[in-house]
């Protein structure tokens, strides 16, 4: 259950850009609050309150908003009208849907006197003979009462008709407080029979029995709890405790009951207990994702696209390059990927989560480049190929396996033949050093230089200019 903290109503204040003093306007509803408190002290400026949908079984400290307009408490709790003197600017309150019997109360409203419409529908005593004329009656300053204007002549007549109104209406209102005080005694009692048994069985809680695993659907706002469905039981797990707590579920929904507080309470009680049994469970089960495996055990590499890009590799024979192009989102920010570019493998990093794939050949990675492409946003990987069939690649061609078959038995014949290093002097005679420049130098040979090659007067293109020098 949420109390009214101030950081609830901050939270709901951005409007206001988070400032409470002065705030104007404040939304509440479906917080599951049960008591009313602290906002007339820190919004004292509120004009417009909304409070419905909520668990509030009483009216109180609002009386201190003097500027307060318009009250929303529909769908709540609340059984009597009470401590509204105070909001001296009301002009609309609704109190749809909610509890109240005694209609008596409507007359702590008379000093409100710009209260101009009321709801009341909804409610028990919406139900009782001459509720409208005796409301009408009651409060002259009103307009309109549950949507439909007030007459002057429908005010003229239920002022002649209030003696005999309000008799009835009291005899009412006293025959539905009795019935009220017994239903309200007969649950007080369910409910510690509940906790007892709880305590017996060993069940924790607050009501002491429910501990189911999974979440109900949503109660019916009113009326009984017939039609509603049960969760079904998580499959895989025939446990006879997940039996046990359908059946405990079963039983809470097909159980008939009155639309009452303890019953909108017993409800919300249930429905956390489900919730939370259900969180609990989902971490108990919730396993840690293993890492994703990239390169096996043996050192073997594998491809892997966890981001789910699509991709192309291309081999460049003319640039004798391979060239990955891979669909990267045009709009992400390049910091976000890392390109890690190995002799086999290329490994692209989007996000945190990896794409890898096995090259068909081997390549150079100091001489890779990575660039985005300013069009489509694609990231292209260019990879220059080192020449050799790598191990583990793709099968090499016939000619190339006969060749490395021979090589390798010319190997083997070699590492049979054992060749042994000679030490002994005696056995190799060595150069002697000293004599090794000869006596006579030979004189350097000299190459002729080449003839000139010189025009000849006959040549028809020939023409002597005395200014050129002469070629060297």
């Amino acid at each position: 259950v949420l109390a009214v903290t101030e950081d609830l109503i901050r939270r709901n204040a951005e409007h206001n850009e988070c400032v409470i003093f002065s705030l104007e306007e404040l939304s509440l509803h479906q917080q599951e609050i049960e008591r009313l408190e602290h906002i007339d002290k820190w919004c004292r400026d509120l004009k417009i309150l909304y409070l419905q949908n909520n668990l509030i079984g009483k009216i109180e400290n609002v009386s201190k908003l003097k500027k307060l307009e318009y009250l929303n408490l529909a769908l709540n709790n609340i059984e009597k009208i009470e401590n509204l003197e105070g909001c001296e600017g009301l002009t609309k309150l609704d109190l749809t849907v909610n509890f109240i019997g005694e209609l008596s109360s409507v007359e702590t409203l008379r000093g409100n006197i710009h209260l101009r419409e009321l709801f009341l529908v909804g409610n028990p005593c919406a139900d009782f003979d001459g509720y409208r004329q005796f409301v009408v009656a009651t409060l002259r300053q009103l307009k309109w009462l549950d949507g439909k204007e007030i007459e002057r002549s429908e005010r003229i007549q239920a002022l002649q008709d209030f003696p005999e109104v309000e008799r009835q209406v009291r005899e009412q209102e006293k025959a539905y407080c009795l019935r009220r005080a017994r239903d309200k005694s007969e649950a007080q009692r369910k409910l510690r029979e509940e906790q007892e048994r709880g305590e017996k069985e060993g069940h924790p809680g607050s009501d002491g029995r429910w501990d189911a695993d999974v979440a109900a659907d949503p109660p019916p706002s009113v009326g009984s709890r017939d039609h509603s469905q049960a969760p079904e039981v998580q499959e895989g797990e025939p446990n006879k405790k997940k039996v046990d707590d359908m059946e405990d579920d079963l039983e809470f929904w097909n159980k008939p009951c009155l639309f009452t507080p303890e019953s909108r309470l017993e409800t919300l009680r249930h429905m956390e207990k489900q919730r939370r049994d259900k969180e609990n469970l989902s971490e108990k089960k919730k396993k840690v994702k293993p890492p994703r495996m990239l390169i096996t055990a043996d050192g073997r590499a594998l491809n892997v696209n966890e981001p789910k890009l699509d991709f192309s590799l291309k081999d460049d024979e003319k640039r004798n390059q391979i060239i990955l192009d891979l669909a990267v989102y045009r709009y992400m920010d390049t910091s976000l990927i890392n390109v890690d570019v190995q002799p086999t493998y290329v490994r692209v990093t989007v996000k945190g989560k990896p794409f890898q794939l096995v090259l068909p050949a081997e390549v150079k990675p100091d001489s890779s480049s990575a660039r985005r492409s300013q069009t489509t946003g694609h990231l292209v990987v260019c990879m220059p190929k080192v020449g050799e069939v790598i191990t583990g690649g793709p099968r090499a061609p016939a000619s190339v396996r006969s060749t490395s078959d021979s090589s390798r038995e010319h190997t083997g014949d070699r590492s049979r033949q054992t060749e042994k290093l000679e030490v002994d002097p005696s056995k190799h005679s060595f150069p002697d050093v000293a004599n090794i420049v000869g006596g006579k130098t030979p004189a350097p040979r000299r190459v002729p230089p080449e003839p000139k090659v010189m025009p000849r007067e006959e040549d028809p293109g020939f023409e002597d200019d005395p200014e050129v020098p002469p070629l060297i």
